[in-house]
């Protein structure tokens, strides 16, 4: 696998639209900022992508998951409840943006909810979602560490 920590253009899929993207950063403080914006959202969506392929996650789930988990973010740096309102914006948005079933929507609010916490072990969706944005810490200056990364698939991407 080859490097994800590059910045590309948002691409839409069948489960994310440009509409919702619009949406968020309409709503998100922070959704135009380099750090944890629109360009971090675009990252992680890359990056899920492409460990979804190898880690058989819910590639939807992992899709939402990269547009939501900062998009209630309320600053660049100590904010602490950022996923928590995370995962109640996935909530609200579910039925309106998106349709997940039962199981769908709980991998996305733990993935929101506890994706700042440093947790390694939930299912293997949810574990895809936190390596995808880990991986993409290099924008901030750091090296992501193995002992912070999930899935074997992520763990092959940090040399």
């Amino acid at each position: 696998m080859d490097s994800l920590n590059n910045i590309t253009p948002f691409e839409s899929s069948e489960f994310v639209s440009q509409e919702f993207v619009d949406f968020l950063i309409g709503q998100c403080p922070l959704g135009n900022s380099p750090i944890h914006g629109l360009k971090h959202w675009t990252n992680v969506l890359r990056n899920g992508r492409k460990l979804t392929t190898e880690t058989g996650a819910n590639l939807k789930v992992v899709e939402l998951f990269s547009l939501l988990h900062d998009a209630r973010r309320q600053n660049e740096n100590h904010d602490p409840e950022h996923g928590h309102r995370a995962a109640e914006l996935a909530k609200e948005c579910n039925g309106k943006w998106f349709d997940l079933n039962d199981v769908e929507m709980q991998d996305l609010y733990d993935a929101c909810y506890y994706h700042a916490d440093g947790y390694t072990k939930h299912t293997v969706t949810v574990m895809t979602c936190w390596d995808s944005d880990r991986l993409d810490l290099g924008r901030v200056g750091i090296k992501p560490d193995n002992k912070y990364l999930c899935t074997d698939a992520a763990k092959a991407t940090v040399i």
